[in-house]
């Protein structure tokens, strides 16, 4: 199959699922599985050609006059990335079946899901600058209308119309940067700008193309100071947000930075920009997402930490942690799609997501509690899941990174306290939800176990954080390996995916943050058997 029809596929089927009528609510979701399905299963065909730094190559007559041409380009990162949007969109696409409502215009919600598909696949495929900034505004585009599909809910019109703002805003930035940096260069062929690293850092508007880059950059995926819109998109449904906001949409740009890590990174303003932002908005997102009373809310502003970490990551300038950042961008879709699929089930069998009113739900929903603790485990870091291993990659590089003296103590202290913040409000995810006196009665239906095939996709995704955080040499190290190989320019740092590398300062580091978090979660209020929070103790009248 040519890599146009991995991009084609999906924008035929949404016409197709548009044309569908409103009660084929089985139809339209086999037809959105089976592409998404069959395309990650062709893109899984191509690995071996595209495992060991070959790139396959298409391209297409568009304007030649011009001299621009659709060129659609697979290397191991772009493969990793394909994986991602198809083998998560089929995953997600099965749990909407279940989780839509049968008098939701369901035909609307799987083209405007499966035209996003297609946008997101289009821009980790373009092997032409213009091409991908192009479909890059229509993901924002398509993002829009899968937010505000609930359009009779005012914070859904809200949310959708504040992502677009930002990240149209954003994306019209970047055009701006890649029109002077295909100046600089001379094309705007990818393979071109890729090769000429050294022209681009030296030119005098180098700061200039930076500065616009990253405003795209940071405006999607949601960085300081353009964090505010994310949370706002959380009246979306729950399947747009496992999809768009764990594993695609908010990991555009995060992408664009390490698809252009050869050619903008590696000096001062890179450093102190990328890295600068991406060190605010962990700390700021982990903080914040430890005092959210909503559980959508919660994981919202955990995204915007985890994405924070990984911004870190790539602007350290240190080969190294570019794949710790790409490893992480993995492990973070895995747990953090599965969770949202678990807070979305709450939903749906409770009738609400306010953690203040959930209480002892283990008992009522004892096998999407399990699922839901373990994945909460992974975001917290724990050993033996996959969370845990690029995790202990980060505190790694925080430790080693040889810059001015207060940066190198500071880093280190940044990684641990945003350690602790996850600890805390993973747990606060796990203990208040899962544990503790049965629901009380403002809970709006007694909660139980959804149907089996709803839960399905959070068990395959659960089971990968397993198997992940267990043998991660034997199951992911061809594929991180595939996928950093173009990020650092072709030749890999050496790396260890071992799970024990003895007692080291990470692993100190590990274990600070989870005492540290679990100390957090101590001081919290005790809850009264109703759900609630217990009033703080009255001081005995003096006189």
């Amino acid at each position: 199959m040519p890599l146009v029809f991995l991009v084609a596929l999906p924008f035929i089927a949404s016409v197709l699922a548009a044309l569908m009528p409103s009660n084929a609510r089985n139809r339209e979701s086999t037809l959105a599985g089976l592409v998404a399905l069959g395309c990650a299963i062709q893109t899984a065909w191509f690995f071996p050609r595209v495992a060991h730094g070959n790139v396959l190559r298409q391209e297409i007559e568009w304007l030649p006059a011009l001299g621009l041409n659709l060129v659609f380009r697979m290397d191991g990162f772009a493969w990793l990335f394909c994986m991602l949007v198809l083998g998560i969109g089929a995953l997600v696409v099965l749990y909407a079946r279940y989780y839509m409502s049968a008098s939701d215009p369901v035909p609307r919600f799987f083209s405007f899901f499966l035209a996003f598909m297609g946008a997101m696949m289009g821009v980790v495929l373009s092997g032409n600058l213009i091409q991908m900034v192009l479909f890059w505004e229509l993901t924002s585009l398509f993002s829009f209308l899968l937010i505000g599909y609930w359009h009779h809910r005012r914070d859904a019109r809200r949310g959708a119309r504040m992502a677009l703002t930002v990240t149209g805003a954003g994306g019209l930035c970047l055009l701006a940067g890649v029109l002077v940096l295909g100046r600089i260069v001379g094309s705007y062929e990818l393979d071109v700008v890729l090769a000429s690293g050294d022209l681009i850092r030296a030119h005098a508007l180098y700061p200039a193309v930076l500065v616009l880059v990253l405003l795209g950059a940071f405006t999607k995926s949601a960085q300081f100071p353009f964090h505010f819109w994310l949370p706002r998109a959380m009246a979306a449904p729950t399947p747009v947000s496992a999809y768009l906001h764990s594993a695609t949409m908010v990991k555009l740009g995060v992408f664009l930075m390490a698809r252009l890590w050869p050619v903008l990174s590696g000096t001062e303003q890179w450093f102190w920009m990328v890295g600068g932002a991406g060190a605010v908005t962990l700390l700021l997102g982990g903080f914040i997402a430890m005092f959210q009373r909503d559980l959508k809310a919660l994981l919202a502003y955990s995204t915007i930490s985890h994405l924070g970490l990984i911004t870190l990551l790539l602007g350290l300038n240190s080969p190294l942690a570019a794949v710790a950042a790409v490893f992480h961008v993995m492990n973070h879709a895995t747990f953090k799609a599965s969770l949202f699929m678990a807070a979305g089930i709450i939903d749906h069998e409770s009738g609400t997501r306010d953690i203040r009113k959930l209480s002892g739900l283990l008992r009522l929903m004892p096998i999407t509690g399990t699922l839901a603790i373990i994945a909460s485990a992974s975001m917290a870091g724990v050993p033996l899941l996959n969370g845990f291993l690029s995790k202990e990659m980060f505190f790694a590089e925080t430790v080693f990174i040889q810059s001015t003296p207060w940066i190198d103590w500071s880093l280190p202290i940044i990684a641990t306290v945003a350690g602790v913040f996850t600890v805390a409000y993973s747990a606060r995810f796990v203990f208040d939800v899962f544990f503790g006196p049965p629901c009380g009665p403002d809970v709006p239906r007694q909660p139980h176990e959804p149907p089996h095939w709803m839960r399905v996709p959070v068990e395959l995704l659960v089971l990968l954080c397993l198997v992940v955080g267990v043998a991660p040499a034997w199951s992911i190290g061809p594929l991180l390996a595939a996928a950093a190989t173009p990020v650092v320019g072709g030749t890999l740092p050496e790396y260890s995916l071992a799970v024990w590398h003895g007692f080291n300062l990470p692993l100190a580091m590990s274990f600070v943050a989870l005492a540290g978090g679990a100390a957090v979660v101590q001081r919290q209020p005790r809850r009264r058997p109703g759900g609630g929070r217990a009033p703080p103790p009255r001081r005995p009248r003096v006189g």
